[in-house]
């Protein structure tokens, strides 16, 4: 079966210009042009397009994707590699966001509490300098 972009686009569950952005990019070949009707697509580019957007779902950038592409699944090893460096860049990521949470979860629960002239707290723990 091919699709027409716009059919694609609807298979994929994503938007024209999405399609388009992933050709630009180089994620996904754009089919040469018939003399007359449409561009048409191969059923395989519809999970392309549901690959790039699950690897997008899982922290990848379209270079890191562009990379898993490539590789295909003929390098086990090298994908494995890719995905555990993705693992630990979100492991930092989450660790970072836990310290993040726990410095405005001590100003709000600060708010209100000091008997100071009418200042809010929240605003003064932000002025100051290290505030986290």
């Amino acid at each position: 079966m091919a699709y027409t972009i716009g059919k694609l686009a609807k298979a994929a569950g994503v938007t024209l210009e999405t399609i388009r952005y992933y050709q630009r990019k180089g994620l996904i070949e754009e089919p040469a042009k018939p003399l007359q009707g449409y561009r048409l697509y191969p059923a395989q580019t519809v999970q392309r397009l549901r690959f790039i957007k699950r690897a997008q779902q899982l922290g990848f950038t379209l270079k890191e994707i562009n990379e898993l592409l490539f590789l295909d699944s003929g390098h086990c090893e090298d994908v494995r590699r890719l995905a555990e460096q993705k693992l630990h860049q979100i492991e930092a990521q989450i660790s970072s966001l836990t310290a993040l949470h726990g410095a405005l979860q001590d100003m709000v629960s600060g708010c209100g509490s000091a008997e100071t002239d009418n200042r809010c707290s929240v605003i003064d723990a932000l002025s100051k300098n290290g505030a986290t």
